[in-house]
């Protein structure tokens, strides 16, 4: 009896787990068994593996093969073991050394040709290798710089089955990473070519400097969409641990750019108003993807014309919200993606959406049912309310106003501030921090709280609103520079939870 090992990794939300790939060739009819709960695609990667084996000039072994995966209780799902299962093949019919397969993980598609195809979850998969301890790992070349990201273990990239074959053999080399680094420049616009609408700026730098959420509701043409999209711009680049983090949700989904593997500032996802549950938050069969809210983690998240987006898909962002996480179970298992994403939200103030106020002929109950979809629980998670109005025709010919580079230095400055202050707890934003924690070891002077509590008497504020309107008030006393809160920061935060009622 022969028999051959092999190593990949399977990838569950953007978790890897080492894989084992035994191939057994033993006596019987010449067929081909995969035992360890494989999928669809798993299963017919016995016809592309036989193929490509043929095709490379290697001859596929003369009797029942049996290819077992493990652990055998976790669902194995796509195409990324092909390379693995041609290696094992191939290893238990003595065709190559077992010598440089002790500590080397194999990822990547086979086609009938045997050139190894680019697959998912790359990057994800390159991270769960290094941290099992393993000191080697062939990707698909197309997929090198994108697997050249981790540090810790030596990456390799293979344009086909033969080479790999060599490679094993001592008879060739694979590709390296060039270490080439990514360009991080800025995109989406500058805020100095946003005309007027000086308090939606203000709020804007207020929701970059902590975190924030944000509503903007205005009539249309008014400038909220540019507002929204120059929001990354005012942002700091992720740091080296976020990178990593996001461009592996992006490996995972499949959105990943070969120019520019390494997603270094944070990203701007605006789903269109149609979008579905599934698409917002994850899901489909088997092993659930990453939606739009794990797709902008450490960035933003715009949702245009809110009010026409349906209200499930809206109901379930709120467990995101809180939370910063999405867990999807589904019949292969349950899925983790991180969603700690900042939200702004745009709508017209109703649905004829004139561009005077005074114009409007909608009756009185369809200007409530319109912005009715945005229900209490989901607007209590909202920190900041800004309604719009449109410009006097002098706004045109003001002088250029402040560029992103002047707002971002005052973010940065207020970020850092944060940052210093929460430290010892590992926070890095205003917007992150615990209510109780805001309540207790960090309490306001009794004068300052005193328009919260007002609000909570007369029942114009929820518990989880008091406490997002402190940290809107700590926000900015970050941004003037001062080091605790007074009664107008508090006062000022409240104002901006009511700018955009209706």
């Amino acid at each position: 009896m022969a028999l051959g090992v092999a190593y990949s990794v399977a990838v569950t939300g953007v978790d890897g787990q080492l894989v084992e790939i035994e191939a057994d060739i033993g006596q019987g009819l010449p067929s081909v068994h995969l035992v360890g709960l494989p999928d669809t695609a798993l299963q017919e990667s016995r016809d592309r593996v036989r193929s490509a084996v043929a095709n490379t000039g290697e001859k596929w072994p003369d009797g029942r093969v049996i290819l077992a995966l493990s652990p055998a209780t976790l669902p194995k799902i796509g195409s990324v073991y092909d390379l693995a299962l041609a290696v094992a093949v191939l290893d238990a019919a003595g065709a190559i050394p077992s010598d440089r397969l002790g500590k080397t993980v194999l990822l990547g598609e086979l086609a009938l040709d045997g050139r190894v195809r680019r697959v998912r979850g790359i990057l994800p998969a390159v991270i769960a290798a290094r941290n099992a301890g393993w000191s080697r790992v062939i990707v698909p070349e197309s997929a090198l710089a994108e697997a050249g990201l981790v540090d810790g273990i030596e990456v390799f990239g293979a344009a086909s089955l033969r080479t790999v074959v060599a490679w094993l053999r001592g008879e060739g080399a694979l590709v390296e990473p060039n270490g080439i680094l990514p360009d991080t420049g800025r995109y989406g616009g500058d805020l100095s070519e946003v005309v007027g609408q000086d308090e939606a700026r203000w709020a804007l730098e207020v929701a970059a400097a902590g975190g924030h959420h944000l509503l903007l509701t205005g009539p249309p043409g008014i400038g909220k969409t540019m507002l929204a999209q120059r929001l990354p711009g005012l942002l700091p680049p992720l740091t080296e641990s976020e990178a990593l983090e996001v461009t592996a949700i992006h490996s995972v989904a499949g959105a990943l750019s070969d120019d520019h593997p390494l997603i270094t500032m944070p990203p701007f996802v605006a789903p269109h108003h149609s979008t579905s549950a599934s698409a917002m938050v994850g899901g489909g069969s088997g092993t659930a993807r990453p939606g739009a809210v794990s797709r902008a983690h450490r960035g933003v998240l715009f949702l245009d014309e809110c009010a026409e987006i349906g209200t499930k898909v809206l109901e379930a962002m709120r467990t995101p919200l809180e939370e910063g996480e999405v867990r999807i179970a589904r019949r292969d298992g349950v899925a983790r993606y991180p969603a700690r994403f900042q939200l702004v939200l745009a709508a017209n103030p109703c649905p004829c959406a004139p561009a005077r106020d005074v114009d409007c002929i909608c009756p009185p109950l369809a200007r409530r049912r319109y912005l009715g979809k945005l229900s209490g629980p989901l607007m209590d998670r909202i920190d900041l309310w800004v309604q719009m109005h449109g410009q006097s025709g002098a706004s045109f010919a003001a002088a250029e106003a402040e560029s992103s580079a002047v707002v971002r230095g005052r973010v940065a400055a207020a970020r850092q501030a944060a940052v210093h202050r929460w430290r010892d707890f590992g926070w890095a934003t205003n917007a992150e921090v615990p209510g109780h924690i805001l309540r207790q070891r960090f309490r306001l002077p009794s004068e300052a709280t005193a328009p919260v509590e007002a609000a909570l008497r007369l029942g114009r504020l929820s518990a989880r609103g008091a406490d997002r309107a402190i940290r809107v008030a700590w926000t900015i006393c970050d941004l003037r520079g001062a080091d605790l809160p007074g009664a107008q920061d508090v006062l000022a935060a409240l104002n901006f939870r009511q700018r955009g009622a209706q």
